[in-house]
């Protein structure tokens, strides 16, 4: 065995042997590069960790298999998967395997040197710069971020006909939408933020006075004001069910602070004083908050608890703390830690991505990576994400099948759908050149999808708001203070079949007035978000005071709140977790299950973006729960 070995540390002795010169085809090109530039070439004897995720079996019948298991009319529906048949059912084939290490001896890179992951699914070994630019007929590169942050890629490369079929992606390529920095002031330190991160918005304002009723919900949103929204009352709560799990996952350095929690429950949910998220530390994922404190740093975390906790008490809320501080986290490494069936366990995670563990770096997290050490939670709430654009399409189509396959196993995952309304993380547009080039950029004019969002195995979570002068008691328009609910059309991911009579219903009725230059309108790709909550002016306690926050990362802990309630009710009377619930929520027994969103923009990109109307829309989704109908239509099915 072999420890992951960092970027350019160590000379490898040995040649590259010239392999036999078969037809080669283009396998990924990068996109998106506006925000780096190209530093400096890589000596040849510089040294490469290489990760080759290989050709998995029975991709093909992922939606099959997932839906048998989701979709109300199946008679199958809640019997999930075990972690050891998904584990069998997608393993690459033997052939798979032997044809690609036969390859890698081809050019020199000889049995001993390769490991297999424990899923079968990834290859590693170490390279050198000649070697695997030999492999990859390509040229690698430092590239260097707007923020000085650097990332080893190329900007293309190409593989053998006969060994493209078994190969699904490569890393360190051209995947380069991970782990940024930023700058922390009032602790003079750089630390890991993620271009991963959404996170809550605040208008600055502090709340002079706190209103701990459901009158002034238009100015603060509190827990009392969600359940009158939303009728979860006393009578129809479940109680909460002892084998229930509902996880958040915060990529470090985020993180709660304990006395702003408690301060929250004083006030708003005097019952729980002092409880505490169950600590489920991935790759060395700490609570730093004693150290660490910052509205970026905290604000996230507690909003996610301060919520879910009041909103699910007494059920145990677990923390997925992922990342060191040095290094951090993404999706991948969240995965890899849930259970072995996901696991890349020495190899798969992307350098310029994913944390890579152990960490050699000072202060880093010396241990194992973290591979399956826990049982996925029922639910898993999460509130980051990025923009289409920032990765391939091999990248995000394998994380997306990763996602599937949580939803086999009865696990329902929640994203927030964004902020920005039709423009990618921090307002950033599209921009497209004659040439075929796509980047990111402020002048761009074409709407940016986000991801995960955009995949169909997910549930992305919009948000909405009391308008300003209404009551609990009138409807809901989209979120247009601060922050826009994050909606649109994928670039990448086809219309699931869940979904295609609301979204061709949506284009019949309410056909937006853009045309193809300006966002996907081909009536064939995955729309979002699917549902929607109120994500404006939440009273938050941070840092020992007293916010109003903004942000689909509000709506998202909020909505998984409830579906971990419904678990709960389910569970009681022996029946299994919803799992993937977009069949299910889709469906026509559904439709009373929500409250429909009919007013309220997406802007961004220079236009007015999407408009919320009658039925599914890109801007709220299918709308907002109404808890007694949606419980009631899931403790209907099997």
């Amino acid at each position: 065995m072999f420890s992951p070995l960092p970027f350019l540390l160590l000379p490898l002795l040995g040649l590259v042997v010239e392999a036999t010169n078969y037809p080669r085809a283009l396998h990924e090109k990068r996109t998106g590069t506006i925000k780096y530039r190209q530093h400096r070439r890589l000596s040849p004897r510089d040294i490469v960790p290489v990760q080759i995720g290989l050709k998995q079996s029975n991709l093909h019948r992922i939606e099959e298999l997932l839906y048998g298991v989701s979709d109300p009319v199946s008679p199958n529906y809640g019997k999930h998967y075990q972690p050891h048949e998904v584990v069998e059912l997608f393993a690459p084939s033997n052939d798979t395997v032997d044809t690609v290490k036969a390859w890698l001896e081809e050019h020199g890179i000889g049995e001993d040197r390769v490991e297999l992951s424990q899923s079968r699914g990834w290859l590693k070994f170490p390279a050198t710069v000649s070697e695997i630019e030999s492999l990859l007929d390509t040229t690698y590169h430092i590239y260097e971020h707007q923020d000085g942050s650097e990332h080893v890629g190329c900007e293309e490369y190409s593989l053998p006909m006969h060994i493209k079929e078994h190969i699904e992606i490569v890393h360190p390529t051209v995947n380069m939408g991970g782990k940024r920095k930023i700058y922390n002031h009032s602790k003079k330190r750089s630390l890991n933020k993620g271009s991963l991160l959404r996170g809550p918005k605040t208008d600055g304002k502090k709340p002079s006075q706190l209103f701990n009723d459901t009158a002034n919900c238009d100015s603060q949103i509190t827990p009392d004001c969600l359940r009158a929204l939303y009728d979860i009352t006393p009578k129809n709560q479940p109680v909460a069910f002892p084998t229930n799990t509902f996880a958040v996952l915060e990529l470090t350095p985020q993180s709660y602070v304990q006395e702003d929690l408690t301060n929250f429950f004083e006030i708003f949910a005097p019952d729980i004083p002092s409880q505490t998220p169950e600590l489920i530390s991935i790759d060395g994922g700490t609570v730093t908050a004693d150290t660490l404190t910052s509205f970026d740093i905290n604000g996230e975390s507690d909003l996610d608890f301060e919520y879910a906790m009041t909103l699910t008490s007494p059920q145990k809320v677990l923390l997925y703390q992922a990342g060191d501080e040095v290094q951090g986290a993404s999706f991948n490494n969240m995965l890899d830690a849930l259970d072995k069936s996901f696991c890349t366990f020495e190899g798969g995670d992307d350098p310029n991505d994913d944390g890579i563990y152990p960490d050699p770096a000072p202060g880093g997290f010396k241990g194992k990576e973290s591979c399956g050490i826990v049982k996925p939670a029922n639910v898993i709430s999460i509130s980051y994400g990025a923009d289409e654009v920032e990765f391939t399409d091999f990248y995000q189509i394998r994380e997306c099948q990763e996602h599937a396959k949580l939803g086999m196993m009865g696990v329902t995952v929640l994203y927030a759908s964004g902020d920005n309304g039709v423009a990618g993380n921090g307002g950033v547009c599209i921009e497209k050149f004659p040439n075929g080039t796509v980047i990111e950029s402020t002048s761009g004019k074409t709407f940016n999808p986000s991801f995960p969002e955009g995949c169909p195995f997910v549930t992305g979570v919009g948000a909405t708001q009391v308008d300003p002068g209404k009551t609990v008691d009138d409807p809901e328009g989209a979120a247009e203070q601060v922050i826009f609910s994050g909606g649109g059309f994928s670039n990448v991911f086809a219309i699931p079949d869940y979904q295609k009579s609301q979204v061709a219903h949506y284009f019949a009725a309410h056909k937006p007035p853009y045309g193809a230059d300006i966002y996907n309108n081909s009536q064939t790709t995955r729309g979002y978000p699917d549902v929607a909550a109120n994500g404006v002016n939440y009273v938050i306690a941070i840092d020992g005071e007293f916010a109003l926050v903004f942000g689909t990362s509000a709506s998202t802990p909020v909505f998984a709140s409830i579906i971990t309630l419904i678990n709960s009710a389910r569970l009681a009377v022996h029946k299994s977790p919803v799992g993937f619930i977009n069949p299910a929520i889709y469906s026509a027994n559904f439709k009373q299950a929500f409250n429909d969103i009919k007013h309220g923009n997406n802007p961004g990109c220079g236009t007015n973006g999407f408009t919320a109307v009658e039925g599914w829309d890109p801007v709220t989704g299918l709308g907002t729960p109404h808890f007694p109908t949606l419980v009631g239509q899931f403790l209907l099915l099997p």
